[in-house]
């Protein structure tokens, strides 16, 4: 828990018996838009999450963070869905506006939630309010979660042009997940008629989120160089500027 945020852990969200972490704002004097956010491919990371949900809290989001596995068989799809669910359902109770939902995601997360936002029939027509992709790869299909097709194909077919803003951050320095991902979806998007901002801060695939990767436990931990905290501002500040609560100059690229 840092000073302007706090965290309640382990909330179960649904049938698959899955937790998710709820970062709240300190101070909440109204419902505050709210952010969902999705881990990539490492199964049950929520905590990989945790520094980046928490600077996104600090802005005076309410963020929820689920844990979901994309080794099951239908490659976690039931467990995204739940968390929509859940997060629609009960975002009031934890004092966040259930009418202005973000749907952000990194890495597999973020091809996962590019493709809600594209689809929103895949969640009953339920559309996010604005869609943050953070090192996506947009490129590719993924037919375990109801995705054939890339995003980008998507996109080119006519799909259905996502409903709000959409900001992309993508590192630099990502030898994991090339930017070009990044820019062919938000030119894509862009050739189409939908506003993108894509913001590449001086990072890699983990220090977007404030973390480095560590072999040693095949997982990203919490880091706090200078790159880690480059990207983890970008990251947080794109998440702001789609939820409309910090409205100031956008990255030029």
């Amino acid at each position: 828990m840092s000073a302007t945020a706090e965290v309640r852990q382990g909330v179960v969200y649904g049938p698959s018996g899955k937790a998710l972490d709820v970062h709240r704002p300190v101070r909440m004097s109204s419902p505050v838009p709210v952010v969902l956010l999705w881990h990539g491919r490492g199964p049950d990371e929520r905590d990989v999450l945790a520094p980046l949900a928490g600077a996104i809290a600090a802005h005076g989001l309410l963020v929820a963070v689920p844990d979901w596995r994309p080794d099951a068989p239908d490659g976690g799809w039931a467990h995204l869905s739940e968390s929509v669910r859940f997060t629609r359902e009960h975002a009031e109770t934890y004092g966040g506006d259930a009418d202005r939902i973000v749907l952000a995601g990194w890495s597999l997360g973020a091809l996962a939630g590019a493709g809600v936002t594209l689809r929103p029939e895949r969640v009953g027509g339920w559309r996010p309010s604005a869609f943050v992709g953070i090192a996506g790869r947009y490129t590719v299909g993924k037919p375990e979660l109801g995705m054939p097709r890339s995003a980008v194909a998507e996109v080119s077919a006519g799909a259905a042009l996502p409903a709000g803003p959409v900001e992309l951050v993508h590192g630099a320095g990502d030898v994991t997940v090339p930017p070009e991902e990044s820019r062919r979806f938000r030119d894509v998007l862009a050739a189409h008629g939908h506003e993108v901002v894509l913001t590449e801060p001086d990072a890699d695939h983990a220090g977007v989120l404030g973390t480095a990767y560590d072999p040693a436990r095949d997982r990203c931990v919490p880091a706090h160089d200078e790159a880690a905290t480059r990207g983890l501002r970008a990251s947080a500040a794109a998440v702001a500027r789609a939820a409309g609560v910090a409205p100031g100059p956008r990255p030029a690229h």
